[in-house]
């Protein structure tokens, strides 16, 4: 038994357990238009990996043939550049999924991507924008110099086109972390900051703020000295709190990385730590088994139960 399954024995959580699948998290390959220092995937503009045709397909029929799973997210990298990535939206869009796509923002501004926002529209795609922070230096210094003002940028385009406008119905969340290994600071408060902060200075609008901590896997890892890696893993397990594992979003999810295997969350599909279950893989898998299953766990899921939590539960909102 792991520290983390030991922690929820003492609050009597233990085993945990996946609630209602109704979401897939397709992770469509890891070639990103930026190398940021603190991701967690390792993904670059030189990693070629990329979820094929085939596969693609396998996740479609899934999707199609199972009512309970209303809700489609697709992450990378940045998803937009794979070559499936509008197939797969409108296919499951006409199927009547709910689908959203993590964004790096900057991606708009890539040859060939000028036209995506306007598609995003036109299926009502959420999205989930990375922005760390609403700071221009705090940005640059995680994501490389002038990639805060290509995000002021592409924001302002999506809120011409409707995003994070009350009444439009399409939605747009923007994705926090801390700079360092650090908690995130409190909830409310942020949510404030970054309303006032952009609405004021750029004119910005959003519909939510999904706040994370950093994943010590990946890049993030290797910034990390081993004293620093140590004491970091001991501040997020001297923080955990119970009241967190309710909305964990690992409880009603699938995670499926770019081959095609099942993870609990996209966290694990960086830390290669694979589903507990006998369904492993599009090729075998049943539904009633990773409705039933228990969730894996590591230390690394102190991660999510930290503090506040991750408010990545309030992703479709």
């Amino acid at each position: 038994m792991n520290i983390f399954d030991r922690k929820l024995k003492e609050n009597g959580l233990y085993p945990l357990k996946v609630r209602w699948v109704n979401q897939i998290v397709a992770n469509v390959g890891y070639r990103c238009v930026q190398r940021c220092r603190h991701c967690y995937m390792d993904s670059s503009p030189e990693r070629t990996e990329e979820m094929p045709l085939e596969i693609v397909n396998k996740l479609l029929t899934i999707l199609k043939e199972h009512d309970e799973i209303s809700l489609l997210e697709i992450t990378g990298g940045s998803p937009e550049i794979t070559p499936y990535f509008k197939y797969l939206v409108s296919s499951a869009v006409d199927m009547g999924k709910t689908v959203a796509t993590v964004s790096d923002l900057v991606v708009y501004t890539e040859p060939g991507m000028q036209d995506m926002p306007e598609f995003l529209a036109a299926n009502r795609v959420k999205i989930l924008a990375s922005l760390p922070h609403y700071d221009e230096e705090k940005v640059d210094m995680v994501r490389g110099k002038g990639t805060y003002a290509k995000s002021v940028r592409a924001l302002k385009r999506l809120n011409e086109l409707g995003y994070g406008e009350e009444g439009s119905g399409l939605k747009i969340a923007l994705v926090h972390a801390p700079v360092g290994p650090e908690l995130a600071r409190d909830k409310n408060i942020l949510i404030e900051e970054f309303q006032t902060n952009l609405k004021e200075m750029h004119g910005i609008v959003f519909n939510h703020l999904i706040i994370f901590i950093n994943m010590p896997v990946g890049r993030f890892r290797r910034l990390l000295t081993d004293t620093e890696y140590t004491e970091y893993m001991q501040l997020l397990q001297d923080n955990f709190n119970p009241d967190t594992i309710g909305t964990l979003p690992c409880r009603g999810v699938v995670s499926v990385a770019p081959d095609g295997r099942f993870f609990d969350c996209d966290f694990y599909v960086a830390a290669g730590l694979p589903v507990k279950c006998e369904s492993t893989h599009v090729d075998n898998f049943d539904y009633a088994l990773l409705n039933n299953r228990e969730i894996a766990t590591s230390p690394l899921c102190f991660l999510c139960t930290a503090g506040q939590g991750a408010s990545c539960a309030d992703c479709h909102s």
